[in-house]
């Protein structure tokens, strides 16, 4: 048996982060990536899906409005930045809400309510349940003015939180997205990258110098924040 799956919401970095975890259940079949509502509500006219990641704050038709609509809605797990949705989201007989940036871990428990709902008695594919190995040959895509840009993670340098923008600078350009950075915080191989203020994530591999107080990288120096200093003290002292 697999479990059909639809995942739903407006920001593709976060469609990503969910599609990257759930290559790690056997059980789970994924049917559809919709970017809004109306498209979700479209899809599943069409086809039957089991469970559905689904966003609660998008524009149009949202996600609480999306499964009220439904005849017969799938089991869901809603996804969102915000904590004021989720009385709401359980009073619709959600399985789980998972508040973003959503950690592997966390993600888990949630798939652990699923397998016991949809009953799986065996809980092996969730026990040995791990991120990909991580290596030099893994790739985003961030979305820059209307395009999808594929960036190689080994290339790049920082990344840089500007309001409602990211700037993620390379070795060789820099690219403006309209995404969060604690967005693709998550989608970065954790061993390799590290957040060192509330508006900049490095590369750990490409630090020049660093002390107390700030990372040099090239001729750029980025601040540590105060709240992040013990980790990166932690995380530098091992190289």
């Amino acid at each position: 048996m697999k479990i059909r799956t639809v995942i739903v919401d407006d920001e593709p970095l976060a469609i990503e982060v969910i599609e990257t975890y759930l290559k790690n259940f056997s059980d789970i079949e994924i049917i559809a990536k919709c970017g809004d509502g109306i498209q979700a509500f479209n899809v599943l006219q069409q086809k039957k899906a089991d469970l559905m990641f689904l966003d609660v704050k998008m524009p149009g038709l949202n996600g609480t409005e999306l499964l009220k609509s439904l005849k017969n809605p799938p089991k869901v797990i809603f996804t969102t930045a915000y904590h004021d949705y989720a009385v709401e989201g359980f009073e619709l007989n959600a399985l789980d809400y998972l508040l973003k940036p959503v950690s592997f871990d966390r993600f888990l428990k949630a798939m652990e309510k699923v397998y016991e709902h949809f009953g799986f008695t065996s809980r092996q594919n969730i026990q040995t349940g791990i991120m990909p190995a991580r290596n030099q040959d893994i790739f985003l895509y961030l979305k820059v003015e209307r395009k999808m840009v594929k960036v190689d993670v080994k290339d790049i340098l920082w990344i840089e939180s500007q309001k409602d923008y990211i700037k993620v600078v390379l070795t060789d350009r820099e690219l403006i997205s309209k995404q969060k950075i604690s967005i693709l915080e998550e989608l970065l191989p954790e061993e390799e990258f590290l957040r060192i203020h509330r508006s900049f994530i490095i590369s750990v591999n490409k630090i020049e110098s660093f002390n107390s107080s700030k990372i040099e990288i090239g001729s750029k120096e980025l601040p540590i924040g105060r709240n992040y200093k013990n980790d990166c003290q932690r995380r530098l002292n091992q190289y």
